[in-house]
């Protein structure tokens, strides 16, 4: 799995930084989360192949995370899409789209697949094969969405020596093994899974929380995660701008991540007041509580 920042700003976009936007890289396929203004340009920049892309997740309603989806989504249609795509976000999203093909006159060439969350909903759980995102609601301004991407367990490594010292023939057999079928030799002999399998392997998890104050909805998506995204809007000293704004600061991302048991903290939606030159404070406040801490930063790609 890849992690892609595409869009690392607040509010305003800046000569550095966009508007927010993530791209989760699992194989073949590429998840967006969020699609601020010009997230179309950052995702050609990061040679992402839009045909990959199969899912957008949106947190809410605030331009900053959802103004580029039209352009996206239009961009995909003048490409020649096929494939269907999966939208998931708050109540409103797909009443949204319909608005815009009206005004527009536009019918898209492929399926769009609205997946609506209510501002009811305490929780939501999309199975989606070899993974599930679950959608939290986070403590905003208005009903914020944070999502939580976790892997299902992979099976363990077969042990191709034990095998072959117990005589076990390729093919079939071992991949019922593997399946964690029970097999029966043509010598008489049973072979049970654990004998040749180790144990199962846990999937890589990710969490995303924008826009929030800190929450125990953001500690729960990023229990025990292998990443962390979360807002880090202001400075510690801009704690009271943070509150009335619905933002966390960098110190309180970094609370989050240590009370989560975060394996890594990565801090965006940086707003435009801090320059390159105060980037180094702003790190050096969230690594004081929680050391693995990295500033996001446009483009910037990270391997979990």
């Amino acid at each position: 799995m890849e992690i892609v920042l595409l869009g690392t700003s607040a509010a305003l976009p800046t000569l550095r930084r966009r508007p927010t936007a993530t791209a989760v890289v699992r194989g073949n396929e590429v998840l967006l989360f969020d699609c601020g203004e010009g997230t179309q340009i950052q995702y050609q920049k990061a040679q992402l192949r839009p045909g990959k892309l199969t899912r957008i997740f949106v947190s809410h309603f605030h331009g900053d995370h959802f103004y580029g989806l039209i352009g996206f989504l239009t961009s995909l249609q003048l490409l020649g899409r096929k494939p269907p795509l999966y939208l998931y976000g708050p109540k409103g999203l797909r009443e949204y789209l319909q608005f815009m093909q009206r005004l527009g006159a536009f019918q898209f060439g492929f399926q769009v697949v609205v997946h609506e969350v209510p501002e009811s909903c305490a929780e939501e759980t999309w199975d989606l094969g070899a993974y599930t995102v679950t959608a939290r609601p986070l403590k905003h301004r208005l009903f914020s969405l944070g999502y939580r991407l976790e892997e299902k367990p992979k099976p363990g490594k077969f042990n191709a020596g034990r095998a072959q010292r117990l005589r076990i023939p390729e093919g079939a057999v071992r991949r019922q093994l593997l399946r964690g079928e029970r097999v029966r030799l043509p010598d008489g002999r049973e072979i049970r899974p654990e004998q040749v399998v180790g144990p199962a392997r846990p999937g890589k998890r990710i969490a995303i929380c924008f826009d929030t104050r800190p929450c125990e909805n953001a500690v729960r998506l990023a229990q025990d995660v292998d990443l962390l995204i979360h807002d880090g809007t202001f400075d510690e000293k801009r704690s009271d701008l943070a509150q009335k704004t619905g933002h966390s600061t960098v110190v309180e991302a970094a609370k989050i991540a240590k009370r989560a048991g975060a394996r890594k903290l990565v801090l965006g939606h940086i707003s435009q007041r801090y320059k390159e030159k105060d980037e180094p404070e702003l790190l050096a406040q969230a690594k004081r509580v929680f050391p693995n801490t990295v500033l996001g930063r446009d483009l910037l790609r990270m391997a979990v």
